[in-house]
């Protein structure tokens, strides 16, 4: 185990849950509920913003997505892909769960309950943009907020540390493939070049800059690496809190004209996480994994890495698109869901370990 894989595990695991971070879902609602007030209030301004745009991507939303996603990736140590091997079986639970039931299963929630139970509740011309979305939103693991769900569980630092680090290597190559398959199957058509400029512009390029950054900070010392944390830690859920402002004023006259769609749409997302962080937690019971190990690899399955879904949804399907509505639904629900997750496999730690 390298020396700055531990210091990193050991920080990631004593950092407390912020307030924006626990109550993510009131900061979600009041932006809706802004969005809504300014988008009528002011339609010109959004319709201006909207249109600032180079090869298909939104300028003010390019960068408000940086901010969101770079502080992420500078807790992320890719160092740590050495120790993967200390825990096989909860890496290969990890791995089964995220990239072959996770997107398959959400696009099947997506089939059963937007094409067919609620589509007559739902218009017709948002359909497919609103399965794509779902889609977007489940093929990306979660990267900075399982440190923190791991941490409420007691889950072992340094298995958190390597599954994300893994998990956000495979994310670099396996993104835009797993989203465009999913998509063809779902008879969405996958428009390659935009999805592929995302994957670059969303993935790729931030993480080889927080990389940068972060090798650049751990060089003038650990106490300065904390330091930087902790200064642009706010910056991003203040960018996806903007970001939401933006896109619900984008979408204020479908909102107000069907509210109950956040509702709908939240009903595949809530079971896909039940489902998921279940099915992961046995795995692991089942092959002989510690509780520790168990909870952060059942924690990453159930969460999404939303940024990214916002992102990616906005690139290739626009800001009044279905599927950015969706993936801001995911976003209003993270939080009280993985914190009911986690009270779950907290409670049931002694059925868990008795063998």
């Amino acid at each position: 185990m390298s020396a700055q894989c531990e210091v990193t595990a050991k920080r990631a695991a004593a950092a407390p849950m912020s307030v924006f971070e626990r109550y993510l879902s009131l900061w979600v609602a009041l932006c809706i509920v802004v969005g809504i007030v300014l988008g009528q209030l002011a339609p010109a301004l959004f319709q201006a913003i909207g249109r600032m745009e180079v090869a298909q991507v939104n300028l003010p939303v390019g960068v408000l997505i940086w901010v969101m996603i770079i502080p992420m990736l500078l807790k992320v140590d890719f160092g740590a892909l050495g120790e993967v091997r200390q825990h096989v079986r909860g890496i290969g639970v990890t791995l089964f769960v995220n990239w072959l039931v996770k997107p398959f299963s959400m696009a099947l929630l997506a089939w059963i309950f937007i094409r067919h139970l609620f589509a007559p509740l739902l218009p017709a011309e948002q359909i497919d943009s609103y399965v794509a979305g779902l889609i977007l939103l489940a093929a990306a693991p979660c990267t900075a907020m399982v440190f923190v769900w791991s941490r409420l569980t007691g889950g072992d630092p340094l298995f958190t540390l390597s599954q994300v680090a893994l998990n956000d290597t495979i994310m670099v190559f396996a993104f835009a493939p797993l989203v465009g398959l999913l998509l063809g199957l779902s008879s969405i058509s996958v428009p390659w070049a935009t999805l592929l400029l995302s994957v670059g512009l969303y993935i790729v390029v931030p993480v080889v800059i927080a990389q940068l950054a972060r090798r650049a900070l751990l060089a003038r010392g650990q106490a300065a690496f904390d330091a930087a944390l902790e200064r642009i830690g706010p910056w991003s859920l203040a960018a996806l809190l903007l970001t939401l402002v933006l896109l619900v004023a984008f979408q204020v006259e479908a909102i107000l004209r069907q509210p109950l769609i956040i509702a709908l749409l939240a009903v595949p997302i809530l079971v896909q996480v039940f489902f998921n962080s279940a099915l992961a937690y046995w795995l692991n019971r089942a092959v002989g994994e510690k509780h520790a190990v168990a909870c952060p690899s059942a924690l990453i399955g159930a969460s999404n890495f939303f940024e990214l879904a916002v992102a990616a949804a906005i690139s290739l399907f626009g800001f009044d698109s279905g599927a950015a509505l969706a993936t801001v639904v995911g976003v209003l629900i993270e939080v009280p869901v993985m914190l009911l997750v986690v009270r779950v496999v907290n409670a049931t730690r002694p059925w868990y370990e008795r063998r």
